[in-house]
């Protein structure tokens, strides 16, 4: 019979929706979670609040740093699995504030993969939270970014440590044997989403009548994932880990890249409101395009996403509206 699966980063907007998830299909979930402020912790708090009764599910308040915690949750609890999505995420604030990166990032990493190579025998997977911020800024090409590039032009200290994150998982793949799985996140959007991501705040601002701050000039594209589609992929993944020994890497996204401006148009259409639009400069750090070739990730376990960008802003305009009373 199966053991406990640990989610890290459970009051996140993807580890949030990842655990119910699994806790739909009945497994049992150990949640962690710091609940730190760098963004809104009454939102934190009120995904945390949704596990209120649930079967099978327990919370842990505690730092990923904290190594002996961490390793004690999985050895004790008999945990088989990890899904970890912990981190100090945003591009922008890596520039601000770097060392909270150093410390949640990396020393965070080693901490779970150290708790995984003391876990009982029989653990069987790590799949851990990547960026698609590793592949720089580059060009978009017909076929999307690819797993096999090289990955050594990070262009902020986010995608460097996420990049130093793979590496550090390739080493202890090969050191102790136990299979983990890396997955390069494309942008991620949908209810209960982050208030730093540039779809929430625009929702935010066009709702209030406020003028939104366009960077790039508006000639950015992103590669806008469901938060619906990400979930399965990450579980199709869990469910299909590598060889002993191995260390896989698999971009997870939408594979359609849609432009900035495209990208505010449909949400001034789901919200029913033209923005007042500042053209900026694109800001350091950022990247211009990303876009997903996810032949891997189907490969493995047949992921394709069905969510486009006008019924997903649409789902999230919705949810926005009701959560804040918009």
């Amino acid at each position: 019979m199966p053991g406990p699966i640990l989610v890290t980063g459970v009051a996140g907007f993807i580890g949030h929706a990842t655990a119910h998830r699994l806790l739909e299909r009945g497994e049992t979930v150990i949640g962690v979670d710091s609940v730190n402020d760098y963004y809104d912790v009454a939102l934190k708090e009120a995904r945390l609040a949704t596990f209120d009764g649930k079967t099978g599910f327990t919370f842990h308040r505690v730092d990923i740093t904290d190594s002996g915690a961490m390793a004690g949750l999985v050895h004790d609890n008999g945990v088989d699995r990890v899904v970890h999505l912990a981190a100090q995420a945003g591009v922008r604030y890596s520039i601000e504030n770097p060392f909270a990166y150093e410390r949640s990032n990396l020393a965070g990493h080693l901490s779970i993969m150290e708790a995984c190579r003391h876990a009982p025998e029989g653990f069987a997977h790590l799949v851990y939270a990547s960026s698609s911020s590793v592949y720089g800024d580059k060009p978009i090409d017909t076929a999307g970014f690819s797993e096999d590039e090289p990955a050594a032009a990070p262009v902020s200290l986010y995608a460097a440590t996420k990049r130093a994150c793979e590496l550090m998982s390739q080493s202890y793949a090969k050191l102790y044997g136990f299979p983990q799985t890396g997955l390069r996140f494309f942008t991620v959007y949908g209810p209960w989403g982050r208030p730093d991501m540039a779809y929430f705040s625009f929702t935010q601002k066009l709702i209030r009548g406020e003028a939104i701050e366009v960077f790039g000039e508006g000639r950015m594209a992103r590669d806008f994932t469901y938060i619906d589609d990400i979930v399965d992929g990450i579980i199709g993944a869990l469910d299909h880990p590598p060889e002993r020994g191995a260390n896989r890497i698999l971009n997870i996204g939408d594979s359609h890249p849609v432009g900035l401006m495209e990208m505010i148009e449909t949400l001034e259409e789901a919200i029913g409101r033209k923005a007042k639009k500042i053209m900026r400069p694109m800001q350091p750090g950022d990247v211009t395009a990303t876009f997903a070739d996810v032949s891997r990730l189907n490969a493995v376990c047949g992921y394709r996403p069905k969510v486009m960008l006008k019924e997903g802003l649409g789902k999230f305009a919705a949810w926005y509206r009701d959560f804040y009373g918009a």
